[in-house]
């Protein structure tokens, strides 16, 4: 079975633009919801990530359907499962969990499948397609479409720092040169910093991915990072949870090189703040956030209108230029103006695509380990 960090690792922007441009090539007009969708009415509960919905998007989504989006931001995934398991899948229509966490999903059931009928899949790069391959649990049917991609990778104040060479690198949020004016988030900063140490000799290459086969594999490595983690904590400025107190860090708060996600500091970039993000030397750690359905999910048509709002070219090429993350949607890259096709361009030059690092699918005791781990690091 081919796993989605196998299939994110075949995702290029060469493919994307081709198959952008074959449907843009193919729209009479601008793409506008669909009539189910103008037809609706009504009101949707949403929890996503924080940043994920700008006003052009819910001002066009509401003023074309009279759905009125009710909005609970989140910072992480394990935000989502807490919320749903706390309410028994109640509360919530659309929920956006990312597509490597489908193991512990399977799990939960708390999610019910899509009708697919309903939704317009053609519409998406078929890289990121990634529902019925990895999220039909039981054969029932995709609990998943994707949503939003993007990548955590490194950025920096471009007044205040300058890689050692084209690319930054992990390990210079750790960097005895760089002491107190770094940050990151607990669990991805350590990931991080365990491929820098083994882009210095430090770990034995693949370490990091080896961890996810088997809990001693990752006792073996994990011990590794966290012990060198410990010693260089005080380095460590700021822990972001979420892209508010990522853009906080870099603006107000000192920090002058943190990894981070790729959406908060393009933001940044694109008001002309002194902002750089690029992928590291090591490579870009890459995800796919998408949209599922909760087992208490009340509006259902609404649900399937805000898919259709979501995977309409226009209206998600303009949100991309607000979010700075990247759009699934075949042809959203040609609204996002030139702009984001310069910050694309920045973030990902020469080889950094081809060499993107897609987050390996995490089963449970992955996910349980890695909390202890990065509770021991914190607690430090």
């Amino acid at each position: 079975m081919t796993t989605p960090s196998k299939t994110l690792r075949n995702l290029n922007r060469r493919r994307f633009l081709q198959s952008s441009a074959a449907v843009t090539a193919g729209l009479a007009a601008p793409a506008i919801v669909s009539r189910q969708a103008l037809a609706s009415s009504g009101e949707i509960n949403i929890m996503m990530w924080s940043d994920y919905l700008p006003p052009s998007f819910v001002e066009a989504f509401e003023g074309s359907t009279g759905i009125k989006i009710n909005f609970t931001g989140i910072g992480s995934n394990e935000e989502i499962i807490n919320k749903l398991k706390a309410t028994g899948g109640e509360g919530f229509d659309i929920v956006s969990p990312t597509v490597n966490r489908n193991l512990l999903w399977a799990e939960l059931g708390l999610l019910q499948p899509f009708d697919m009928s309903k939704i317009a899949i053609e519409k998406v790069n078929p890289a990121m397609a990634l529902g019925d391959a990895h999220w039909n649990f039981d054969g029932k049917g995709s609990h998943w479409v994707p949503h939003i991609w993007g990548t955590e990778g490194v950025a920096w104040r471009t007044d205040l720092f300058t890689p050692a060479g084209e690319f930054p690198s992990y390990y210079d949020i750790w960097d005895d040169a760089n002491a107190g004016k770094t940050m990151g988030r607990g669990h991805s900063m350590l990931l991080g910093l365990g491929l820098g140490l083994e882009r210095i000799g430090e770990l034995e290459p693949g370490s990091m991915w080896a961890a996810y086969t088997t809990p001693e594999k990752m006792t073996e490595v994990w011990t590794k990072v966290v012990d060198h983690a410990i010693a260089k904590k005080g380095n460590i400025k700021l822990i972001w949870n979420d892209a508010d107190t990522q853009k906080n860090g870099l603006l107000n708060e000192g920090v002058i090189v943190g990894q981070t996600w790729d959406g908060p500091p393009i933001a940044l970039k694109t008001a002309g703040e002194p902002v750089m993000y690029r992928a590291p030397v090591e490579g870009a750690m890459a995800w796919v956030d998408g949209m599922a359905l909760p087992t208490g999910a009340k509006n259902i048509e609404q649900v399937y209108a805000f898919i259709d709002a979501c995977y309409n070219p226009e209206w998600a090429g303009t949100a991309i230029q607000t979010h700075g993350y990247n759009s699934p949607v075949l042809g959203a890259d040609a609204f996002g103006g030139e702009i984001y096709a310069q910050n694309f361009a920045d973030a990902y030059p020469g080889e950094a695509l081809a060499n993107l690092n897609a987050w390996p699918a995490e089963g449970p005791w992955y996910s349980e380990m890695r909390t202890e781990f990065t509770n021991k690091f914190l607690s430090a």
